[in-house]
């Protein structure tokens, strides 16, 4: 919990410090498509206004992204290929930077929209600003693999020094 806080903490702080040093807002496209393996990902639209938004955390592709104005949460999500499956998505964060240079901090909840049956209140998409900074926070699965590939290797080594020993001791005698 201690190390989320943290996490958006220093993103924000990153966010935040970004911000007086671009325009988060352009008209057309700039169709830097040959870049998505950097992080940077441009799905403008070429006749519109088109917004400079932050994706990070746990979905499959994150980064810095232009998308049209009209844009959701939702819409921004999709196209970073959806949450991965240590996503939090019950806690989605979105960090707004205010007029007055101060940060403001809203929770969205996707989990209601693909579990419940029923949704007990009006859901509202909220739409994306320029600058905004979306956060999908989440843990890393533990994994058995990882400690039985650890302890294999150890065992492999002690197998190792085991038969050199015994290598060592039969050409001695």
């Amino acid at each position: 919990m201690r190390l989320n806080l943290f996490f958006t903490i220093i993103l924000a702080f990153i966010f935040i410090s970004s911000l007086s040093a671009q325009e988060d807002i352009q008209i057309g496209s700039m169709k830097y498509n040959q870049l998505y393996q950097s992080g940077f990902f441009d799905y403008s639209d070429p006749s519109g206004i088109n917004i400079k938004v932050q994706l990070w955390g746990y979905v499959k592709f994150p980064g810095y992204y232009i998308v049209p104005a009209r844009s959701s949460v939702n819409d921004l999500i999709s196209l970073a290929g959806g949450p991965t499956a240590d996503g939090r998505i019950e806690d989605i964060r979105i960090i707004r930077a205010n007029a007055d240079s101060s940060t403001t901090m809203f929770k969205y909840d996707y989990n209601a929209l693909l579990w419940e049956d029923e949704l007990g209140t009006m859901v509202k998409f909220p739409r994306l600003l320029a600058g905004d900074m979306i956060m999908v926070p989440g843990s890393p699965r533990y994994f058995v693999r990882e400690d039985v590939s650890f302890f294999l290797s150890i065992t492999t080594a002690l197998a190792s020094i085991i038969s050199a020993a015994a290598i060592i001791i039969s050409i001695t005698k």
